[in-house]
């Protein structure tokens, strides 16, 4: 019995291990392909007192800082980009700072309404005004998801843990 304790912590610690591994390596790549701001993020909260915050891309920006913000926003920051793609409810106006702004305010959204989660080099910022037109619903305080992985890797982990029962049972059959 001793011992098939002992198989069981082994498991255990391979499956954490995996997974650490698979998050690290995950982690490494975002860093890398995140756009480097030259501008410090804000100090404190600064959502607006007793009201709601979007945030909106500036209209002032180089066209290339804010399509290198955006390609991160639908890309490795995971913002629910299908409305503003062709056909989609926001896709018009068909403007780049539009489109940034949904993507942006839909990141800023997933990530809990956080000052820091509002800036994408210095492209974006608050606003308390709602850009939500026409059939085009901007994302408000609790009306999206966090898009971050669970604690257990998401459907990474499964396999493993299957390979992980399967030898368990192996094992205990004996």
């Amino acid at each position: 019995m001793r011992n098939k304790v002992l198989v069981l912590q082994c498991l255990l610690l391979l499956h954490c291990c995996v997974v650490l591994a698979m998050e690290t390596t995950a982690q490494e790549k975002a860093e890398s392909a995140i756009p480097v701001t030259t501008l410090s993020p804000p100090e404190g909260n600064t959502t607006f007192l007793g009201g709601t915050s979007w945030c909106v891309a500036h209209s002032g920006v180089s066209q290339i800082d804010l399509q290198n913000a955006l390609d991160w926003a639908c890309g490795l920051g995971m913002a629910d980009c299908k409305p503003i793609q062709q056909g989609g409810a926001c896709f018009d106006p068909d403007t780049l700072v539009s489109h940034a702004s949904y993507a942006f305010n839909n990141y800023y959204q997933q990530n809990g309404n956080s000052d820091i989660a509002c800036n994408f080099g210095g492209t974006a910022t608050l606003s308390n005004i709602d850009p939500s037109h026409g059939k085009c619903n901007f994302a408000s305080p609790g009306s999206v998801r966090s898009s971050a992985p669970c604690l257990l890797g998401g459907k990474t982990s499964f396999p493993w843990l299957k390979f992980a029962g399967i030898l368990l049972l192996l094992y205990l059959r004996r």
